[in-house]
C-alpha cells in the first residue's frame, strides 16, 4: 500500500528493522552509508535494493535533509553495487519511488537496481 512521504520517518519499517538486523537479508554490500541486499520477491533477473543508513522517508526527504557526505555516500554506493553486478555494460535501471503516484511501499529511501535482461518500457503507456 503506498505511503505518504511527508509523514515522520517510522522506525518500524521493514527497511529499518533489516538495518538493525532484527530481519535477515541477504547482503550485497556496505559501507558508512548504504546497505544493499537481494529483494525477496525479484522483478527482474537482478534485483538489488540500496538503502541509506540514515532515517529518510523518501528521495525527497533525504535530498532536502542529508548531509553532503551522506548523498554523495548513497550515490556511490549505488554506482558500486550496479558496476559489481556487471550491469554497467549490458544497462540497468535503477528507480526510487515516492509517494502515494509514485507507487513507494516503505517508509524509507530505497532505489531498486534492476538488470541481467531487457527491461522493456520504462512507463506503462497511457492509452
Amino acid at each position: 500500500m503506498p505511503i505518504d512521504p511527508t509523514l515522520p520517518y517510522d522506525d518500524d519499517n521493514i527497511f529499518a528493522k533489516i538495518l538493525r538486523g532484527e530481519i535477515p537479508s541477504t547482503r550485497v554490500y556496505e559501507d558508512e552509508w548504504a546497505y544493499a541486499f537481494e529483494d525477496i520477491n525479484p522483478q527482474a533477473e537482478v534485483h538489488t535494493l540500496v538503502v541509506p543508513k540514515g532515517r529518510y522517508v523518501s528521495w525527497d526527504d533525504f535530498s532536502a535533509r542529508g548531509s553532503a557526505e551522506e548523498i554523495a555516500g548513497f550515490v556511490r554506493a549505488v554506482g558500486k553495487v550496479a558496476r559489481d553486478k556487471g550491469l554497467v555494460e549490458p544497462g540497468y535501471r535503477m528507480m526510487a519511488n515516492v509517494g502515494m503516484h509514485g507507487g513507494q511501499e516503505v517508509p524509507h529511501l530505497h532505489v531498486h537496481i534492476f538488470g541481467g535482461q531487457p527491461l522493456g518500457p520504462m512507463i506503462w503507456k497511457r492509452g
